[in-house]
């Protein structure tokens, strides 16, 4: 079993920054591939970046050059940071793992006031 417990969504103005965290725990960490989803209200669940256990990684078009996922399997952990936020980036982010299934966190709101 694993979990994952995201930190670090709030409100903030376009323009602005936030860094999401997840830390994972219950599996070996560094075999999985980690990442980030988000939902908007009336929206679908949308990939936003992951990154695998080799450390390729992966953008959705939308966020490209403005977001950057990394890993430290060390602390277990994925980030996710998020520059020059646009009102269209408000969403639930979702971090979640995948090896032979996937697990996901409860979510993390952003919210971006214009």
């Amino acid at each position: 079993q694993v979990q994952l417990v995201e930190s670090g969504g709030g409100l903030v103005q376009a323009g602005g920054s936030l860094r999401l965290s997840c830390v994972a725990s219950g599996s070996i960490f560094s075999r999985n591939t980690m990442g980030w989803y988000r939902q908007a209200p009336g929206k679908q669940r949308e990939l936003v970046a992951n990154v695998d256990s080799g450390g390729r990684i992966n953008y959705a078009d939308s966020v490209k050059g403005r977001f950057t996922i990394s890993r430290d399997n060390a602390k277990n952990t994925v980030y996710l940071q998020m520059n020059s936020l646009k009102p269209e980036d408000t969403a639930v982010y979702y971090c979640y793992s995948y090896r032979t299934r996937y697990y996901w966190g409860q979510g993390t709101q952003v919210t971006v006031s214009s």
